[in-house]
């Protein structure tokens, strides 16, 4: 008997996790964290089928003015983030965008706002498992760069704002103490979420493309959330979100090739 290789054992075979095989997505994958905004994002979408769903992770592919899009949700943080990215890679998927939802951490961003992650501060343990703590958390320029483009011809003349930088990618949403988050805040980091900085190292590692963007749910600056209410501008942003990433993603495919 021999120590177990996960990479090879889960090559050519349907995905133990995801439930899905090769030819269920597409090269292009958007990826919520919550299994039902995958329900609001294939509304985006044409010719939308439901793939699977298993665990945390419901599936659909579909089309976006003719390119093929798959959109997968992850669970909340790094370890389920990680576990489909490299599912998803093992079955096609080449790139990857998170749509997440986020806190601000500075003054000028609004709930509602926009944030585009350039790079990802490591504060989670997943990514540890793959390289160095000093080896940094960076997004892939040239969909960001898209994304970037898209948001600001979007927003342009509306209600809301796009920020783009470095976020902070945190393991626990309730270990976040006043001190923890005001060092964040002198730091100048633009916001916390729980995913990024996964995905980008998983993404670096297999030679992939990854990019977030999230929609801001508070600020944690000015002390402003709506836990315990109905957030509509949260659900406006995530809406948003989709439309710059799907217009991304349909620029980006025609802009050039993949690889």
């Amino acid at each position: 008997m021999s120590v177990v290789n996960k990479s090879e054992r889960t090559n050519g075979i349907k995905q133990y996790h995801i439930g899905m095989v090769e030819g269920d997505v597409a090269e292009y994958v958007l990826l919520p964290g919550d299994p039902f905004r995958t329900d609001i994002i294939a509304q985006y979408m044409d010719d939308v089928e439901l793939v699977a769903h298993k665990r945390e992770h419901k599936t659909y592919t579909g089309y976006y003015k003719g390119v093929r899009v798959s959109v997968t949700s992850t669970g909340m943080g790094c370890p389920s983030t990680a576990i489909a990215a490299e599912e998803l890679a093992n079955i096609g998927a080449k790139v990857f965008i998170r749509l997440g939802s986020c806190a601000a951490l500075q003054d000028d961003i609004n709930i509602g706002d926009l944030v585009i992650t350039t790079a990802a501060m490591k504060n989670e343990g997943t990514s540890k498992f793959y390289v160095p703590d000093n080896l940094p958390a960076v997004a892939d320029l040239e969909v960001t760069s898209e994304l970037i483009r898209v948001a600001k011809e979007m927003s342009t003349g509306q209600d809301y704002q796009v920020h783009w930088g470095i976020s902070s990618t945190d393991d626990s949403f309730y270990g976040e103490t006043p001190e923890w988050i005001q060092k964040l805040i002198d730091l100048n980091l633009k916001n916390i979420e729980m995913e990024a900085s996964a995905l980008f190292t998983v993404c670096h590692r297999r030679g992939l493309k990854g990019a977030t963007i999230c929609a801001v749910a508070a600020n944690h600056k000015r002390g402003e959330n709506f836990w315990g209410k109905r957030n509509i501008l949260l659900e406006q942003g995530i809406e948003k979100e989709t439309e710059v990433a799907l217009e991304a993603i349909y620029r980006f495919h025609h802009g050039k090739n993949l690889f």
